[in-house]
């Protein structure tokens, strides 16, 4: 609903999507909703965005994804 800021995509199609930036002085349609990360199979034929749950312990009330970048070893 908020829009995607960024979007990173694997060699096997698995797309990561970072959601909710939000910036000082300029609108919000989510101001207190925490951002989020995003799985989409782009191999499938309606694919979808999935949130990926963030594990325990993580300050989610602060979280602001600005970007997103995958490392493939």
């Amino acid at each position: 609903e908020a829009g995607s800021e960024d979007i990173d995509i694997l060699p096997n199609g698995l797309a990561f999507i970072s959601s909710g930036l939000k910036y000082p002085g300029i609108k919000s349609f989510a101001p207190d909703k925490p951002g989020e990360i995003f799985l989409m199979d782009l191999n499938e034929d309606n694919p979808r965005a999935v949130e990926l749950r963030i594990s325990r312990g993580f300050d989610l009330a602060s979280f602001n994804p600005h970007g997103i970048s995958i490392y493939v070893d």
